[in-house]
């Protein structure tokens, strides 16, 4: 059936070629635009702040404090595995979550407020907006549920002794003995004492080679991981013409399962290897120049931008959609966005600055078959047709080498993961352990974390050609230039892993050293066990970990 109108704010047959009939707004207006919603825009921002605080806060009890709780009562042989398999089932939360996300993403928003009658948009569509504040109340009742063992957890453990290594017990036991005289010296420094023994502690830390260089490296990593978390699925859209919902499933599904292979790949190699700090080091230089080897020909692995008449394409060297002679009787909407495809494989902004004047529907009046009469797409010397949506890319065959490079190359940064946890634990004081870890962790959010989407949202930005405005200002971008977003999104992401290489091998250079220069002076040194446990902060090179 033929429809020449449009038949809601919601339908997916607004914006029609209409002469003779004023501009309407089209699909998008400026209602919001007024000061009481912006108002109501900045209180809800309000809301999203003290959540993530709070998720923050919650977050300290499992890292960083679980770190230092399973290193302090494992013992040194089973507690890389231990951290690799604590790292790994970390892991395993963002993947479900981007799972769960791309089953919520198939309903619509306003889900409880619109009925699905009403929306005649799908999945596909581009203006299609999933309810992801849903996936918020299941992980939050999960989360309140897998908080309550918490409470049975006791403040010591005994010590592991692992199976052939009793005869290690009695000095295991006597390390132990030696850390909780120490620790609950530095629990009982009043609040007073213990602001004055703060920066001391912090200072002592930072100047420490070895941690602040493994620190920086994973401040490196973990910004790439925070591009990859935030943009990587808007890139999988752009780049291959995936819908939102399957390119969450992709990134749930694939990227992070690898990367928790890697991390339990590399506490299991520090397990059955019983690696010391230089071999852990030089795992982690390996690892990461096999990333760099596997992750460089995705820079050129992606699709070019599609033509899209008036603003990547024109027949005449006049860009713009209003200069195309076609759709000058149209009135189109200034703000009209309902991209279509062409029968001649152009896509065009909406089917009203395609000349588009009737639009097929299904017999259940849910969803749009085509458009028809559309003046500005020529076939055969008639008025031809185009269908809803953008045109693919056209490039799908380059899909599933980069999904295959993009995973591999996680996997082997994350081999890295569990060893450079290693060298922090092993390399610094064994009263700072909970203190170092958590400065760690507080670094990785404010030099990672916090600036990394900033700065990834920034280099995307820069590549976009056609925004979308709203109350005057730029709101969403339509149309970005692909080739410029492949190279500034993934040309980010592997100068992060460039740094976080040289930072491991550095590390590895100043291990080394050490190494040799014990080695020099082993005739000097009388008990180094006495020595390590009086407080020196920096451990043989040789040692196991």
């Amino acid at each position: 059936m033929t429809s020449p109108l449009p038949v809601g704010m919601f339908s997916n047959t607004t914006d029609l070629c209409q002469p003779g009939v004023p501009g309407p707004q089209g699909n998008t207006s400026d209602a919001g635009c007024t000061p009481h919603a912006a108002r109501e825009n900045h209180e809800v921002l309000l809301v999203m702040f003290i959540a993530q605080a709070l998720l923050g806060i919650g977050g300290v009890p499992i890292q960083p404090f679980g770190i230092s709780y399973i290193d302090d009562f494992a013992s040194e042989r089973n507690s890389p595995l231990y951290l690799g398999i604590l790292f790994s089932v970390t892991v395993i939360g963002p993947g479900v979550a981007f799972m769960l996300g791309s089953a919520m993403l198939r309903f619509y928003v306003d889900i409880d407020k619109v009925t699905g009658g009403k929306v005649q948009l799908t999945n596909k569509d581009p203006r299609w907006v999933g309810a992801w504040w849903l996936g918020f109340l299941v992980a939050a009742s999960l989360v309140a549920l897998s908080a309550v063992p918490y409470f049975f957890f006791p403040r010591e453990m005994p010590k592991e002794v692992a199976n052939g290594m009793e005869s290690d017990s009695k000095k295991s036991e006597d390390v132990l003995s030696q850390l909780r005289a120490r620790s609950e010296h530095v629990q009982n420094l009043s609040l007073t004492k213990f602001i004055k023994h703060f920066p001391l502690v912090l200072l002592r830390n930072l100047r420490h080679p070895v941690f602040l260089l493994v620190v920086l490296a994973q401040v490196n990593l973990s910004a790439m991981v925070a591009g990859l978390a935030t943009f990587m699925g808007k890139f999988l859209e752009r780049q291959f013409s995936l819908t939102a919902s399957l390119a969450n499933m992709i990134i749930g599904a694939v990227n992070i399962p690898g990367a928790m292979v890697g991390i339990v790949v590399g506490g299991a190699i520090l397990k059955r290897f019983q690696m010391s700090l230089r071999q852990c080091s030089a795992m982690c230089v390996l690892g990461m120049f096999l990333c760099l080897v596997v992750a460089f020909p995705l820079l050129f692995l992606g699709c070019p931008t599609q033509k899209v008449m008036g603003v990547t394409y024109s027949e005449s060297s006049e860009f713009g959609h209003h200069a195309l002679e076609c759709n000058l009787q149209c009135n189109c909407p200034e703000k009209a966005y309902n991209p279509i495809c062409g029968s001649n494989a152009i896509e065009y902004i909406s089917p009203c600055s395609a000349g588009c004047r009737g639009v097929n529907i299904d017999a259940d009046n849910t969803s749009v078959l085509n458009y028809t009469n559309c003046s500005c797409i020529p076939d055969q010397g008639l008025m031809g047709s185009a269908r809803p949506g953008t045109c693919s890319t056209g490039c799908s065959h380059l899909f599933l080498p980069f999904v295959v490079l993009s995973c591999l190359a996680g996997i082997l940064a994350s081999t890295s993961h569990t060893p450079s946890f290693m060298l922090i634990l092993r390399s610094i004081q064994p009263e700072d352990k909970s203190f170092a870890v958590g400065i760690q962790f507080m670094l990785l959010r404010v030099l990672a974390w916090m600036p990394g989407p900033v700065l990834y949202g920034s280099a995307i930005d820069t590549t976009c050609i056609l925004w979308e405005k709203k109350c005057d200002r730029k709101a969403a971008c339509r149309y970005y230039d692909n080739s410029l977003f492949r190279q500034r999104y993934l040309g980010l992401q592997f100068f992060f892993e460039v740094g976080a290489f040289l930072c491991f091998v550095t590390v590895y250079v100043i291990l080394r050293r050490q190494e040799r220069e014990a080695s020099n002076a082993t005739g000097t040194k009388a008990d180094p066990e006495k020595e390590k446990l009086a407080g020196n902060s920096i451990k043989s090179p040789e040692s196991k970990v």
